[in-house]
C-alpha cells in the first residue's frame, strides 16, 4: 500500500512538472532566427549575473544547414537576456578547429551561400567572438579572406582557450 501511495504521489509531481511543451519556446529577442527559449520560473539569476563563457566546435554541420554547435551561444544568449542577465554582462568566445572551418567560410570559398553567414553575423555584432585555429587553417589552406567578416585566425584552438582561461572564460561543455 505504501508502494502504491509513493508511486501517486511521484506521478503527481511528475504531472505537474511537465506542464510545458515544444510550443512553449519563442525565438529569441537578441539572436533572431536562431536559439528559440523557453521561460523558467525562478530562473536564479539577476542583472548583477556575468558569464565569460568559450565553445569548442571540431565538427562541421551537415552540408548546406546550419551549425547546431554555432546555435548554442545564440541559445545562450537569447535565454539569458530573456531571464533578465544584461546583454553587455554576456562575453562569449567561439573557438572552430578540426573540419568545423568549413561553418565559417565565405560564399566564394564555400562554394555557395553559406548557411551559418546569418547567424555568424549577428553574433559577432553581438560581441561573440569567432577564432579559427590557426593550425586548422594551415592544414586547410584557409585564409582570414577566405573567411565570413569578423572571422579571426589564431595561432591554435590550444593557444585560443589557454588564453581565453586566463581571461576568465570557462569552456561550455554542451
Amino acid at each position: 500500500m505504501r508502494a502504491v501511495l509513493i508511486s501517486c504521489l511521484v506521478g503527481a509531481s511528475l504531472a505537474l512538472a511537465a506542464h510545458a511543451g515544444p510550443e512553449d519556446f519563442v525565438p529569441g529577442t537578441v539572436i533572431t532566427g536562431f536559439g528559440d527559449v523557453a521561460a523558467v520560473e525562478d530562473a536564479r539569476l539577476d542583472a548583477d549575473t556575468e558569464f565569460q563563457i568559450a565553445y569548442d566546435i571540431a565538427q562541421a554541420a551537415a552540408e548546406g544547414e546550419v551549425s547546431r554547435a554555432l546555435v548554442t551561444p545564440a541559445r545562450f544568449l537569447n535565454m539569458h537576456v530573456a531571464a533578465g542577465v544584461p546583454e553587455e554582462n554576456i562575453h562569449l568566445a567561439v573557438v572552430v578547429h578540426g573540419g568545423a572551418y568549413r561553418d565559417l567560410l565565405n560564399a566564394d570559398s564555400y562554394g555557395g551561400e553559406n548557411p551559418n553567414a546569418p547567424l555568424i553575423e549577428q553574433l559577432i555584432a553581438h560581441g561573440v567572438i569567432i577564432e579559427l585555429c590557426g593550425q586548422t587553417a594551415a592544414y586547410r589552406d584557409v585564409s582570414e579572406d577566405d573567411l565570413l567578416p569578423g572571422v579571426t585566425i589564431s595561432l591554435s584552438a590550444m593557444t585560443s582557450h589557454a588564453l581565453l582561461q586566463q581571461q576568465g572564460y570557462t569552456l561550455n561543455p554542451f
